[in-house]
């Protein structure tokens, strides 16, 4: 006990490492708001593309898809960084929410779709015969219904977002990861560092779960009425 209660000082008290990983937890959240935000709206764009009657944009969103989900995160990440974004004045953070947005995208858009295709097509013969465009009908009638079916999708979806997010120490950005890997270099302690931050990963993603089973049963009571 007493060589744990050393180990622990000596990683996380001593030089006040532990404010490391408090600010990693707050770069790990930010950049997975933003992302997640990011990922929807691209998402429901290339959705929209991948079920529209107009080739062009099924190609635009097929070829989208099809690269995003055939290359490796951390690959998009350091192009996004390095390449797109190398002299644009922006936060790391920012950029790399940028990239796990729009990588993101590329599995929501799949969510939402499949989400609109379970939705019975009399849903939709039904507003256009009260005389709603195809526009207001898909956004009134058909979205919310979805939204219902594809929550539990995109919940998962955030949640590995999270953890995917332990990438941006490539570019530099100090989260969860990276201030372990600091405190693990800083020590030459491998064991207490990696534990600490799973416990914390584990922790942020049991509450995230949490609060979005709460969410997702106020939905279903809903239904229910």
């Amino acid at each position: 006990m007493a060589e744990f209660s050393d180990l622990f000082y000596k990683c996380f008290i001593r030089e006040d490492r532990y404010k490391l990983l408090l600010s990693g937890i707050g770069v790990t959240i930010k950049v997975s708001l933003l992302a997640v935000i990011i990922g929807i709206i691209i998402g429901m764009l290339i959705a929209m593309c991948n079920l529209s009657h107009k080739k062009f944009l099924r190609v635009v969103g097929g070829v989208y898809t099809d690269v995003i989900r055939g290359t490796p995160s951390v690959t998009q990440l350091m192009i996004i960084y390095f390449v797109i974004f190398a002299f644009v004045q922006l936060d790391k953070w920012i950029i790399a929410a940028i990239a796990f947005g729009i990588n993101s995208g590329a599995y929501v858009s799949e969510i939402i779709r499949a989400g609109i295709l379970s939705i019975d097509k009399g849903q939709t013969e039904a507003g256009r015969s009260l005389g709603l465009s195809a526009f207001q009908t898909m956004s009134r009638i058909v979205i919310p219904q979805a939204v219902k079916n594809i929550f539990p999708a995109l919940c998962n979806e955030f949640i590995v977002l999270i953890k995917e997010t332990a990438i941006v120490g490539y570019v530099g950005l100090m989260d969860i990861q990276k201030a372990g890997d600091f405190i693990k270099s800083a020590t030459f302690i491998a064991f207490m560092p990696l534990i600490g931050t799973a416990v914390i990963y584990y922790i942020l993603i049991k509450i995230l779960t949490l609060l979005l089973g709460r969410i997702e049963a106020r939905l279903r009571k809903s239904d229910a009425r």
